[in-house]
C-alpha cells in the first residue's frame, strides 16, 4: 500500500497560514486598521480665518492650502463662508482655496478648516519638474560681499546641506562681518538667503509652517527656508541652522506661491487656530479608506443590517475551531459538531445564563414529546417533521413566558436553528433508547461545556473586532483546523486511561 506524501499538504498549510497573516499585516500598515479595540489616534484641527473689508464691489479671496505636508494626511477639508462660493483649485504652484461673491461690503469673516492625521511616513510627492537655481543679480558692493560670504562657506561645505548651514551661521549676528553687515537686515534675512543660495546653484524657496500647540488661537505662520539636493526638498530652520521638520510644525505653505490674495477688499489678513483631537484608530481608518476609495475591501459599505449579519458569521469559524480542538486533542465528547457552535452563537446573541436555560428547556421539553411520538410507532420522517413543529410551538411558549417575565429571550431563542434542534433531539432520544441516559448525559453535558468555551471566546470583543475587520485572519483559523485534523496521538481525556501501561514499559 503506498502512503501518500503530507508534503503538499503542510505546504498548502502553511501558505494559508501565511496568507492570512500577510493580508492582514498589509490591511493594519496600508490601510490604518488596529490590531486592538479601543485605540486612539491624534488628529489635529487646524481653522484658517481670513479677515478682510469689503469694498461694495465683488469680491474674490484666495488662500494657498498645504497639499501634502511632510510627516501629516489631510483626513477632510471644509468651508464655513455663509453667502458665498467656495472651491478648492489646484494648479501647478499649488493647491488653493477660493472665496467668491458678487457684492461684498463691509468686514467679513471667512473661515476653512483640516484635519490632519501624523503619519511618520507621509511624504511631499517629489516635484514633477526638477527644480533649478533662479538667475540672481547683484550691483556693488553687495556683489563683492555676496561672493565672499558664498566663498567662506563653501570652503566649509561638501554638499548643499552643508553649504545651507554653514551660510546661516556666517549670518548669525554673533558671527557677522562688514559683509554681513552690509546685506543683512530684519526684513531681509530669509530673502536674502534664498537668493544667495541660489546664486550658489542651490534651488531654495521659503516656506511657512504652524507651531502646532493644542487650543492655540490667533496664530501666525513661521518662516523656513527650504534648499533642493538634487532629490527632495529638504526643509532648516533659517535661525538655528537645524535640518529638518519637527514633530509640532505643519508646513502650511511650500514654495513662492502668495499665501493670500484678496481682489475687491481692504486690510486682509489670515490667523490659524488649532485644537488637538483622539478619535478612534478605527474610525479613522474607515474615513481614509473611504476617502482613498478602498471601502470595498472592507464590510463597512454594506448595510448596517448586513454589517450585523456578517459580524455574526464571521464568529462561526472560532467556535469551529474551539470544537475541533476541544474533541480532537482534549476528547470531549459532543452531540455532533456543529450543534455546540449553534448554541455558542445562540449564548453571543443573549448573555450565558439566559441562552442556557432557553436551550435547556427547549431539549428537555423536546425530548418529553418525543416520546410520546415514539411511542405512536411514527417513521422517522413523519417524526422529526412533528418535532420540528412542537419545537416552533415550545420556542413562541418559553418567548411569551420570558416576556412576561421581563425576559428578552425571545429572539435569542428562535435563532437557534429549529431542524438542528430536531434533529438533536431525536439523536438523543434514540441514543438513550440504545446507550442509556448516561451516554445522554455525557454528550449533552459535553457539548454545552465546548458551547461555553466557545462562547466566552467568542464573546471577547478582540474577536469580534478581528473577525470583521480582519476576514483573512479565517484562513490562519483554517490551516489550524487542517492541521489538527493530520492530528493522531493521545487525546488527553486518554491519559488517565492508559495510566496502568506505563507499568509494563
Amino acid at each position: 500500500m503506498t502512503v501518500r506524501s503530507r508534503v503538499p499538504f503542510y505546504v498548502f498549510v502553511f501558505l494559508l497560514i501565511a496568507a492570512g497573516i500577510a493580508i492582514a499585516t498589509w490591511r493594519h500598515l496600508e490601510l490604518g486598521i488596529p490590531w486592538m479595540t479601543g485605540e486612539q489616534r491624534p488628529v489635529w484641527m487646524i481653522e484658517a480665518r481670513v479677515d478682510f473689508e469689503g469694498q461694495n464691489s465683488p469680491a474674490e479671496v484666495s488662500l494657498h492650502i498645504p497639499e501634502q505636508p511632510p510627516g501629516f494626511r489631510i483626513l477632510t477639508e471644509q468651508a464655513a463662508s455663509p453667502g458665498y462660493g467656495f472651491s478648492i483649485l489646484d494648479s501647478n504652484s499649488g493647491r488653493r482655496a477660493q472665496w467668491t461673491k458678487r457684492d461684498v461690503a463691509g468686514p467679513q469673516t471667512l473661515y476653512f478648516k483640516a484635519q490632519f492625521v501624523p503619519d511618520e511616513d507621509a511624504i511631499h510627492a517629489p516635484p514633477a519638474r526638477k527644480p533649478r537655481a533662479l538667475t540672481v543679480f547683484w550691483e556693488e558692493p553687495q556683489a563683492t560681499a555676496v561672493r565672499e560670504l558664498l566663498s567662506q562657506a563653501s570652503e566649509r561645505s561638501s554638499s548643499p546641506e552643508s553649504m545651507t548651514r554653514e551660510l546661516i551661521r556666517l549670518m548669525q549676528p554673533d558671527n557677522r562681518t562688514q559683509n554681513t553687515t552690509l546685506l543683512v537686515s530684519d526684513d531681509n534675512y530669509l530673502q536674502l538667503l534664498v537668493k544667495m543660495l541660489n546664486h550658489a546653484g542651490i534651488a531654495a524657496r521659503t516656506a511657512d509652517a504652524l507651531k502646532l500647540e493644542d487650543a492655540r488661537r490667533r496664530q501666525q505662520l513661521v518662516p523656513f527656508l527650504q534648499i533642493y539636493n538634487g532629490k527632495r526638498w529638504l526643509t532648516f530652520d533659517p535661525r538655528t541652522a537645524e535640518q529638518g521638520v519637527p514633530e509640532n510644525l505643519l508646513l502650511w505653505r511650500q514654495g513662492a506661491d502668495s499665501l493670500l490674495d484678496v481682489v475687491g477688499g481692504d486690510d486682509s489678513q489670515v490667523s490659524f487656530s488649532m485644537l488637538r483631537q483622539t478619535v478612534p484608530a478605527l474610525q479613522l481608518a474607515t474615513l481614509e479608506s473611504n476617502a482613498n476609495g478602498l471601502s470595498v475591501l472592507g464590510f463597512y459599505q454594506l448595510p448596517i443590517e448586513e454589517q450585523s449579519m456578517f459580524r455574526m458569521l464571521l464568529l462561526l469559524p472560532i467556535g469551529a475551531l474551539i470544537v475541533a480542538f476541544m474533541r480532537i486533542v482534549i476528547g470531549i465528547r459532543t452531540s455532533g459538531t456543529f450543534m455546540p457552535v449553534l448554541i455558542a452563537v445562540a449564548f453571543v446573541q443573549t448573555t450565558l445564563v439566559p441562552g442556557l436555560i432557553a436551550f435547556l428547556s427547549v431539549v428537555a421539553i423536546g425530548l418529553l414529546l418525543r416520546g410520546y411520538l415514539s411511542s405512536l410507532n411514527l417513521l422517522l420522517v413523519s417524526r422529526i417533521s412533528a418535532l420540528i413543529i412542537l419545537v416552533i410551538f415550545i420556542t413562541a411558549g418559553l418567548s411569551i413566558i420570558g416576556y412576561q417575565m421581563g425576559f428578552n429571550t425571545g429572539m435569542t431563542v428562535t435563532f437557534f436553528p429549529m431542524v438542528i434542534i430536531a434533529w438533536t433531539i431525536e439523536r438523543m432520544s434514540i441514543l438513550w433508547e440504545e446507550e442509556g441516559a448516561r451516554e445522554v448525559l455525557v454528550q449533552g453535558s459535553g457539548s454545552l461545556f465546548v458551547a461555553i468555551c466557545a462562547y466566552l471566546a467568542m464573546s471577547t470583543p478582540l474577536a469580534g473586532h478581528l473577525t470583521f475587520n480582519f476576514p483573512e485572519l479565517h484562513l490562519v483559523i483554517l490551516g489550524l483546523i487542517l492541521l489538527m485534523g493530520q492530528y493522531t496521538g493521545y487525546k488527553l481525556s486518554e491519559l488517565k486511561r492508559f495510566t496502568p501501561m506505563k507499568a509494563y514499559d
